[in-house]
């Protein structure tokens, strides 16, 4: 693996190259992104694709891509762009691109502004939610995890946040009549780290949820696009929106092993199957 900044006026991007570059066998490189994860969550998705050069990279302000531009919000567009540049940066384009959660929403942006980067998107559970018929009510759930992390900090914020996303179908009444979620309930303290500025649980990435899809521009672009779905995410916000964006889309979602975070391995704690994983990214890709 080799490590690379890329100096911009906005931001300096780290990224990893793992293999060679020119590729060998004539394969794109397979460029994976997520967000707010950063590189380190592909670590087990990468390490079964041997034959492949992987690349990875932090999003600005994540990790080791230290943003100079004075903002902090997290906009679909401008990490697009940043994605483009690491592209044409590695010489080696059209890509094979996945994308993860946020990162999948990245990539939906980089297809619709720069539809000759990627040769195929597989993009795992975007959390879309204007493409929901509840898009109000999540809106209104999203914002509640705002809320308990503005007054509470980082446990009863994960503590909302876990609550939203493992609700199974519409947000409803009854969503919206539960008590606030409890942080011991998930097995965390409910001591305040004094911190507001988390990616995930501030408004920092709600330019991210409330992103809307160009479907002309997709249908139009040359890529083939593949929203993918965990098949433990049925019913829950994430898969919700994976199989409403994937039918905006005018197809059906193809369904990935595991959950949201099924590629994972022990990165996070939050383990899904990364082999069976990987096995099935592989074959939509040779598709």
């Amino acid at each position: 693996m080799t490590t690379h900044i890329l100096e911009t006026g906005e931001a300096d991007l780290a990224y990893d190259v793992h293999g060679p570059l020119p590729t060998e066998g004539g394969r794109p490189p397979l460029v994976m992104i997520g967000q707010p994860m950063e590189a380190s969550g592909f670590s087990t998705l990468a390490s079964y694709f041997p034959d492949r050069t992987v690349v990875t990279y932090d999003p600005r302000g994540l990790g080791r891509s230290v943003r100079k531009d004075g903002r902090v919000e997290n906009e679909p567009e401008i990490q697009a762009g940043d994605v483009h540049r690491v592209i044409e940066a590695l010489g080696a384009g059209p890509v094979e691109l996945f994308g993860s959660s946020g990162g999948a929403v990245t990539a939906l942006a980089l297809v619709t502004a720069y539809p000759d980067d990627v040769r195929t998107l597989v993009a795992h559970e975007p959390p879309l939610i204007p493409v929901l018929p509840d898009a109000a009510a999540a809106e209104r759930a999203r914002a509640a995890i705002r809320a308990a992390y503005e007054a509470n900090g980082f446990n009863a914020g994960m503590a909302a946040f876990i609550a939203m996303t493992s609700w199974q179908g519409e947000f409803t009444d009854e969503y919206f009549a539960q008590p606030p979620a409890d942080p011991a309930q998930f097995g965390m303290p409910a001591e305040d780290d004094g911190r507001r500025d988390d990616p995930l649980l501030s408004d920092r990435s709600w330019a991210v949820s409330s992103y809307r899809l160009d479907v002309e521009a997709l249908k139009a672009a040359p890529t083939r696009v593949v929203i993918a779905v965990g098949e433990e995410s049925t019913g829950v916000f994430t898969g919700r929106t994976a199989v409403a964006a994937a039918e905006v889309l005018g197809r059906q979602a193809t369904v990935f092993p595991s959950h949201h975070g099924g590629f994972l391995g022990g990165e996070f704690g939050y383990a899904g199957q990364p082999e069976a994983f990987a096995r099935k990214l592989r074959e939509v890709l040779d598709a």
